[in-house]
């Protein structure tokens, strides 16, 4: 198992846990001390209070939204995924969005984002002059279907 190194920066912040044994990551809490409004549209960027240290450079930690408040609320991450690299000892912020219809409210300790460890495929880029053919070639958006 690796070990995941996580240190308070704020006072009030909230330590990550599973939720279950069978959680595929742990949950990030707001560390504010009022509550913050999203209206409609609008893009925020809210502290939980912690750094971490990951133990290897092949593992990063992917920030993703909370099904409840995306799929009931309208509220995602700004980034789609953050990506937290294993050489950062920063706090740890989430960008949330609201592409709801009503205002939502961030409270103090509310859950707000996921946070799942994962491998990284460190690659080796080289530029060449040709790419490989394939079936599919340079067909983009919509070229298989709908």
């Amino acid at each position: 198992m690796n070990v995941v190194k996580i240190k308070k920066v704020r006072e009030n912040a909230t330590v990550p846990q599973r939720a279950t044994s069978g959680s595929a990551g742990v949950d990030l809490c707001a560390c504010i001390d009022a509550p913050v409004t999203i209206r409609p549209g609008e893009l925020v960027k809210i502290p939980t209070g912690i750094a971490i240290a990951l133990p290897s450079s092949e593992l990063g930690a992917f920030l993703f939204a909370r099904s409840g408040l995306g799929v009931k609320h309208g509220i995602c991450l700004s980034n789609g995924v953050g990506v937290v690299d294993s050489d950062y000892r920063g706090e740890i912020s989430v960008g949330l969005c609201n592409v709801g219809s009503k205002t939502y409210t961030v409270e103090p300790d509310e859950r707000i984002a996921q946070m799942v460890i994962m491998p990284v495929a460190l690659a080796e880029f080289c530029q060449v002059d040709r790419l490989d053919e394939t079936e599919r070639g340079s067909g983009g958006f919509g070229s298989t279907g709908r």
